[in-house]
């Protein structure tokens, strides 16, 4: 078994990690290339580890896409054939038939030689995989979708926002999502803490922003918090201890602190939220004998926050 972890090639010569492109990037749409966007046709794969797959469940869940796009779940480690479906019955996914995500990639472009991700987004008309780009899906949901959001269903990218929000994610990615990886991977000192204070200083940051802002954008939560509230929910249970990001937790601060637990009492965020998971695919590494920490304690996750005190009740009609 393998954990949820860099491939030799994602590192360079000066140690850094980079992060393989994404392949499968046709977007969904109404042009003529574009993935049509039709109900009962595709079929989301995520695991609860996986951050960029976690916040297409958080946006399914917001935007009542679950009854129109069905979801797989894989199993939180990675094994060295790849993503396997040993939750399922038989060890086989019920709709794909079959037992390991690469098969689907290999079906569709055999001249394909990276790594099977999460999230993928699988045709079932045509079985073949059509799109694996983790940065722009929850936009393909939250416009190109919205003629199948439930009522009520919360604007996460308004229009007026959408080049603060942009902004926002392309900083967000670099220095937070995918800098406690490039922090965790590095294999130099030098690259180890250039992004280790990469991370702490925007997380810094970060919480001033949090100190007069219920969420992000103000009052509304948007796109950008849903990127933002995946890692938070990694950030103590694996990050801290598995990629030595060790300056400080999550819950010592104030603000992120209760803007995450806040976050965390919707239930769209609760429910794609897998501690236990999160713990266990990313502590699989060199761990022979899969002992896993106890701790930490996440039932201070349903502890109150002062979010509400402080800003009033949730609202979720942004633009309406």
């Amino acid at each position: 078994m393998i954990s949820y972890s860099e491939d030799r090639n994602e590192i360079k010569a000066n140690g850094s990690f980079v992060r393989q492109n994404n392949y499968f990037t046709t977007p969904f749409g109404k042009g003529e290339n574009d993935l049509p966007v039709e109900a009962n046709r595709y079929r989301l794969i995520w695991t609860p580890l996986c951050p960029w797959a976690t916040r297409q469940v958080i946006a399914f869940k917001l935007l009542g896409l679950e009854d129109v796009i069905s979801i797989g779940k894989v199993n939180p480690v990675r094994t060295d054939k790849g993503w396997e479906f040993s939750l399922d019955e038989g060890g086989v996914d019920p709709v794909l038939k079959i037992r390991y995500l690469p098969e689907i990639y290999a079906s569709t472009a055999p001249e394909y030689t990276g790594r099977a991700t999460v999230p993928t987004i699988v045709d079932v008309k045509t079985r073949k995989v059509v799109n694996n780009d983790y940065h722009k899906l929850t936009n393909y949901w939250e416009v190109e979708w919205k003629e199948f959001h439930k009522e009520g269903a919360p604007d996460l990218y308004p229009e007026a926002l959408r080049d603060q929000i942009d902004e926002l994610n392309d900083i967000l990615f670099h220095e937070i999502n995918n800098g406690v990886y490039k922090t965790g991977f590095a294999k130099t000192q030098e690259q180890y803490e250039l992004n280790y204070n990469l991370v702490f200083d925007r997380l810094d940051w970060l919480e001033k922003r949090l100190e007069n802002n219920r969420f992000l954008f103000g009052d509304y939560i948007t796109d950008s918090d849903i990127r933002l509230y995946v890692t938070l929910a990694r950030f103590d249970t694996a990050y801290y201890f598995g990629f030595n990001t060790n300056k400080k937790r999550i819950r010592d601060y104030d603000n992120l602190w209760n803007y995450a637990k806040e976050l965390y009492s919707i239930p769209a965020f609760q429910e794609a939220t897998d501690f236990e998971a999160i713990k266990r695919g990313y502590l699989s590494a060199n761990n022979p004998y899969n002992i896993f920490p106890l701790g930490p304690d996440n039932s201070v996750w349903l502890e109150p926050n002062n979010r509400e005190e402080k800003f009033g009740p949730i609202q979720f009609d942004y633009g309406k």
